[in-house]
C-alpha cells in the first residue's frame, strides 16, 4: 500500500509524456526541492525513478509554462500541483502570523525598518514585474553574515518572506536561483483568495495524506503535509472512525518492536488486493525520495535505517555523502553512494553497502547494473564506473 501510495508499483516504462509527469507529482502529492547537484538534484532524480524517459525540461514547461504545478513549502520546498493551491492560503495566513511578528527571529535579518524593507520589496515587483535576489543592491558596508544564508542581503529575506506569506510566487528559475513575481499573476486564476474552511481543510489534508502514506498516526498524516497540527488529525482520525471511513489497525513492525496502533480506510482489504506488484528491478531513490522521508517509519516498515549524511563531516561518514538506497521490488535491499563527475561524463560508483540478509547475488547484480545504466542515461552520463562487489 506504501509503494502504491508512492508511485512505486506502476511500470516505469510506460510513455513518459508532460502529461504522465504532471499525474506523478500529483499521485505523490508534493515532490521535494534540493539544491544539492552529486548525481542530480533531488526533483529530477525522484521523478526519474519512477519514469524512465522523465525529461527535465516537461517539469520545467508544467512549473513555467502550463502552470499546472507551483513550488512552495510542504515540510520543505516542494512542487505541488496547483489545484492544491485553495488550500495553501491557511498557510500563507499561519506564515503571515508567524514571520511577521515583532519577536520572529528574521526581522533581524530584514534590517533596521523591516517594514519599510517589505514595502519597498513588494513595490518593486509589483512595478517592475519578475525580480530575483541579484537585482537588489546590498546595504552600505555589506550585508551581515547569517548561519546558513552566508552573507545574504535583506532583500532576500525580504522575498522569501513574502513568497512564504502568499504575495509572491516563484515564476522561474534562473539556473537555480529564484525569480518571484506577484502570485495573482503567475498562477492562473481565479487567485484563490478565500481559503476552503477548517473543517474542509482538515479532511483534505488527512484523507491527501492516508491516500498516499496506505496506513498512519496522526502523527503521521499531519507530518505528511505539514499543512493541520497533530492534534486536529487526532480528531479526524477519532471522528472517521466513528463514521466508519476509518479502523484502527495495528502494524507489524519490520524492526521488530511490538506492532505499532495506526489507522487506515474501512476498505483497506480491498485496497491491499488491489494492488500491483511492484517490477522487479533495482531503484536508486535519493536522499529526499518521499519513500525515505520519514526515516523513522521507514525502519518500521522496511527495517531500513537511513540518515541523510550530507552535512556530517567527511571523516564520521559512514556510509557517504549522497548516498542512494537500493529498493528491490518491493524491499531496501542496500545503498549506494555515488557521485556524477561531469567533467569525464562518468557516474562513479564509490561505495556499496548490501543489507544484512540481502545477498548480492548474480540476478540482483544484473539489476543493480541496468539501474545504474538507467540513471547514468537519465543524467547525461556516458557511462558509470565502480564494483558492485
Amino acid at each position: 500500500m506504501l509503494l502504491s501510495g508512492q508511485g512505486l508499483t506502476l511500470d516505469p516504462r510506460r510513455p513518459a509524456t508532460r502529461a504522465a509527469v504532471r499525474k506523478t507529482v500529483s499521485d505523490l502529492g508534493f515532490v521535494q526541492v534540493d539544491a544539492i547537484q552529486a548525481v542530480a538534484r533531488a526533483h529530477h532524480l525522484i521523478l526519474g525513478s519512477r519514469l524512465d524517459g522523465y525529461r527535465s525540461e516537461d517539469l520545467k514547461r508544467l512549473l513555467e509554462g502550463d502552470r499546472a504545478l507551483f513550488e512552495h513549502w510542504t515540510h520543505d520546498a516542494s512542487i505541488v500541483p496547483t489545484p492544491w493551491l485553495g488550500h495553501w492560503v491557511h498557510r500563507f495566513r499561519s506564515a503571515r502570523a508567524r514571520l511577521l511578528s515583532p519577536s520572529y527571529r528574521w526581522r533581524a535579518r530584514l534590517g533596521p525598518d523591516p517594514e519599510r524593507l517589505l514595502a519597498e520589496v513588494e513595490a518593486r515587483v509589483t512595478e517592475e514585474g519578475p525580480l530575483q535576489t541579484s537585482d537588489f543592491e546590498a546595504p552600505p558596508g555589506g550585508a551581515p553574515r547569517h548561519s546558513w544564508w552566508g552573507r545574504a542581503k535583506p532583500a532576500k529575506f525580504a522575498l522569501e518572506l513574502l513568497w512564504h506569506c502568499g504575495r509572491f510566487a516563484i515564476t522561474r528559475r534562473d539556473g537555480f536561483q529564484k525569480v518571484y513575481d506577484l502570485l495573482e499573476r503567475t498562477l492562473p486564476g481565479p487567485h484563490p483568495r478565500s481559503a476552503t474552511d477548517e473543517a474542509d481543510h482538515l479532511d483534505w489534508a488527512c484523507t491527501e495524506a492516508l491516500r498516499r502514506l496506505g496506513f498512519a498516526t496522526p502523527t503521521e498524516l499531519a507530518r505528511f503535509l505539514n499543512a493541520v497540527p497533530i492534534a486536529a488529525a487526532r480528531s479526524w482520525c477519532e471522528a472517521s472512525v466513528a463514521s466508519g471511513r476509518l479502523v484502527p489497525v495495528r502494524v507489524a513492525d519490520a524492526s521488530g518492536a511490538e506492532p505499532r496502533a495506526a489507522f487506515a480506510f474501512a476498505d483497506w482489504r480491498r485496497r491491499v488486493r488491489d494492488v500491483r506488484e511492484a517490477p522487479r528491478r533495482i531503484r536508486l531513490l535519493c536522499p529526499f525520495d518521499p519513500l525515505l522521508r520519514d526515516r523513522e517509519r521507514t525502519v518500521r516498515t522496511f527495517g531500513f535505517e537511513y540518515r541523510f549524511e550530507g552535512f556530517v563531516p567527511a571523516a564520521q561518514r559512514q556510509h557517504g555523502y549522497y548516498v542512494m538506497a537500493l529498493l528491490d521490488g518491493e524491499k531496501l535491499v542496500g545503498r549506494l553512494d555515488p557521485r556524477f563527475d561531469r567533467s569525464r561524463g562518468v557516474l562513479e560508483v564509490r561505495k556499496l553497502r548490501w543489507e544484512r540478509g540481502c545477498t548480492p547475488s548474480a540476478t540482483r547484480r544484473r539489476r543493480l547494473e541496468r539501474g545504474l545504466d538507467r540513471l547514468a542515461a537519465q543524467i547525461g552520463a556516458d557511462r558509470w564506473s565502480g564494483r558492485l562487489s
